[in-house]
């Protein structure tokens, strides 16, 4: 048997693909979950081998909780908005049903992952790389035992660090794993710029631009944190800053 997993916050449609999956005897439903916290912890429980994952959902969307994981399985995307499906297929998903979807439609994504798992072995996907999105509102991350949903007006800096991003923000420091080419690619504008090849900062949290430091040109941040600022990255700000 085939362990599978259905996270929708809708009942109705956890019921329908319930249904459908009942036409496919190799399948077997281990888990439902209505939002992102709650399928977290049962993925790690019950370790599916393929997801049916909705996008909206309350707490945590369906892409958050797939950076969540350190080795997702397969994901089938079963969601009534369009505008994700060409992130998602860049991210390696199986398939992208926009609803309501009909069984023939439904059938057909389930015989494409069949195939795939046929001829390849299972590996996991890295959601961490994909940008659902320019200029998101909140950034997710594991801290310890909790999750921590970080509003972007909330964050100082972003720092590079290794094959992850260390974020400063109110709450405290926070990794991620993620580099920054990624947060880059999502986020500078007018409210985040990058300074310094391993820096990003928020233009809310400048205070002042040390131009004498003995270390070189420096960006003053709200929580006192100094940071390194380019000839290029100078060059930003004195364009955002009207210098």
């Amino acid at each position: 048997m085939i362990p599978v997993m259905i996270i929708d916050d809708e009942r109705h449609g956890r019921d329908i693909i319930s249904e459908y999956l009942s036409a496919h005897p190799s399948f077997k439903v281990i888990a439902e979950a209505a939002d992102g916290y709650e399928a977290l912890k049962s993925i790690r429980e019950c370790t599916p081998e393929l997801l049916f994952l909705d996008i909206q959902m309350p707490r945590i969307n369906g892409f958050e909780l797939l950076e969540l994981l350190d080795n997702p399985p397969s994901v089938i995307f079963t969601t009534a908005y369009d505008q994700y499906a060409i992130q998602a297929f860049e991210a390696n998903a199986v398939d992208y049903l926009l609803k309501p979807f009909s069984r023939e439609r439904f059938d057909q994504a389930v015989q494409k992952w069949l195939i795939r798992r046929q001829h390849t072995a299972p590996t996991g996907m890295d959601w961490n790389e994909v940008g659902f999105g320019r200029h998101p509102d909140r950034i997710v991350v594991k801290s310890g035992h909790k999750i921590e949903v970080i509003p972007l007006h909330d964050i100082f800096c972003l720092e590079a660090a290794d094959d992850y991003v260390r974020i400063h923000a109110q709450q405290g420091i926070f990794l991620k794993k993620r580099t920054m080419g990624g947060y880059v690619a999502q986020m500078e504008g007018k409210q985040f710029v990058r300074v310094h090849r391993s820096w990003m900062i928020a233009m809310t949290a400048l205070k002042r631009i040390d131009l004498h430091d003995p270390f070189g040109t420096m960006a003053i941040l709200a929580n006192g944190l100094k940071v390194p600022v380019s000839r290029q990255g100078y060059a930003k700000l004195k364009v955002l800053l009207d210098l």
